[in-house]
């Protein structure tokens, strides 16, 4: 077991100097860097909060509620449209894909099943639904 320990320390610190992880620091933190994308993040979330108690009260207003409604829908769409964010939602979104590469080769191999049959092209068309499956290999 402390062989399989190391192996995973290991894997850890080479997914650390990956391309893939390091585009995705470098779009997180340029993102956290972006300070008129965070102003807009931060007016979102308080929107967004005002919303949430103005239909959690008794009586709410519904066109006070339908104008922070479209607020926060407002806000949402400039923030998805920064080019900070658009560049971390991609870098982010390859990572996880690459992360869930390495958790099946994991999971095929607690299964018993060879890890060398892993196709991450096959991978990348999965729709989650075991039912629809051809399988993985």
């Amino acid at each position: 077991m402390a062989d399989l320990m190391e192996m995973a320390k290991a894997l850890g610190k080479a997914l650390q100097q990956d391309e893939t992880y390091l585009n995705f620091r470098a779009a997180a933190e340029k993102n956290d860097g972006d300070e008129a994308l965070q102003q807009l993040i931060a007016e979102f979330n308080l929107k967004r909060l005002d919303l949430q108690h103005e239909q959690e009260k008794e009586q709410p207003d519904a066109d006070r509620a339908d104008a922070l409604d479209g607020e926060v829908k407002a806000l949402y769409g400039q923030i998805m449209a920064n080019s900070s964010m658009a560049a971390y939602q991609g870098a982010r979104a390859a990572f996880e894909q690459l992360l869930d590469g390495i958790n099946r080769v994991i999971a095929m191999s607690a299964a018993g099943q060879d890890p060398d049959t892993y196709d991450p092209d096959a991978a990348a068309s999965c729709t989650g639904n075991c039912a629809s499956c051809g399988g993985c290999h």
